[in-house]
């Protein structure tokens, strides 16, 4: 013997529930939907790690993470520059991140601290596969700088006085100085 309940029988107990309880329930099923389906990638080898290896999209041809780019003009991108973008990078992935995590990471300051270092150990890993272009383009600017060469700091007496008078001319017509303070200047 089998019974068929009426269709409108899921409804009417679905209305009846409290608003926030619909939600929680709909959050508990999506969380655990989430973590069967990051078992079964780790499981399979197809994780993180691998969806960013094979990842051979547009960014990828362009040259934005991918290892083969990590010198500039045949030179090795220096650490320093590495580590910045990793704390560039780990910015990003911190905002990234859900708000509402308590259930993967923890309560309170302990679960804070997890997540946060969640998002440096990813900026990092990141950043040393060949991050996302910020390291090459601040190391490129500063080999340009040096190969350009700084100006020359020296002044000489001549420019000293050119840019006294620019000064003096500027504050005669922005402050209305009287012409017997004009020629007190000039006289010293």
């Amino acid at each position: 013997m089998a019974i068929s309940p009426p269709s409108d029988l899921v409804l009417d107990v679905v209305k009846a529930a409290e608003p926030s309880d619909i939600q929680a329930a709909r959050e508990k099923l999506r969380t655990r939907a989430a973590g069967t389906e990051a078992t079964q990638l780790a499981a399979l080898g197809t994780g993180f790690a691998q969806a960013v290896g094979s990842f051979d999209g547009p960014a990828t041809k362009a040259g934005l993470g991918n290892i083969q780019h990590a010198t500039v003009k045949g030179m090795a991108i220096p650490e320093t520059y590495k580590k910045f973008e990793a704390s560039v990078l780990n910015t990003f992935i911190q905002n990234m991140l859900p708000a509402e995590s308590e259930e993967v990471y923890g309560k309170g300051s302990a679960g804070d601290f997890w997540k946060s270092m969640m998002a440096e150990q990813m900026a990092n890993a990141v950043s040393e596969r060949g991050g996302i272009g910020i390291a090459e383009q601040l190391f490129n600017q500063q080999i340009e700088k040096t190969r350009a060469g700084t100006p020359n700091a020296k002044t000489d007496e001549n420019d000293r006085k050119m840019v006294q008078g620019t000064i003096m001319d500027f504050q005669r017509r922005t402050l209305g100085v009287s012409e017997d303070f004009k020629s007190a200047a000039e006289n010293t």
